[in-house]
């Protein structure tokens, strides 16, 4: 088990803001894995309003070390006023990609 491996999730207004915002947690070594989803539809409350969008949504691979440079980031480069960030811990999960994911985000020394 690792309890310091986290899911976060995000969502964007379109693929390529996906694929941008994916790109840049990986380069920047928040993130070992992005997973985008496309095509989902989102339902919420905004400004006293129901909402119906479709979205992209973010599954991200880090740690808790890095999660809130994660938010950082997703705030940073999200074109929402407010994005999602949701964190979820992972309980479980093969030693070895868990291990990759721990490496993956670590940042170099130079």
């Amino acid at each position: 088990m690792s309890p310091e491996t986290l899911i976060v999730l995000t969502t964007c207004g379109n693929a390529d803001d996906a694929r941008a915002l994916a790109q840049a947690l990986v380069e920047r070594r928040l993130a070992a894995c992005v997973n985008t989803v496309g095509d989902i539809t989102s339902v919420y409350r905004w400004r006293g309003r129901i909402e119906h969008d479709q979205e992209t949504l973010l599954i991200i691979k880090t740690t808790a070390e890095r999660f809130v440079a994660v938010e950082n980031a997703i705030r940073e480069l999200s074109k929402y006023e407010l994005p999602e960030v949701l964190a979820l811990p992972v309980t479980a999960g093969a030693a070895r990609y868990l291990d990759w994911v721990r490496e993956s985000v670590t940042e170099l020394k130079d």
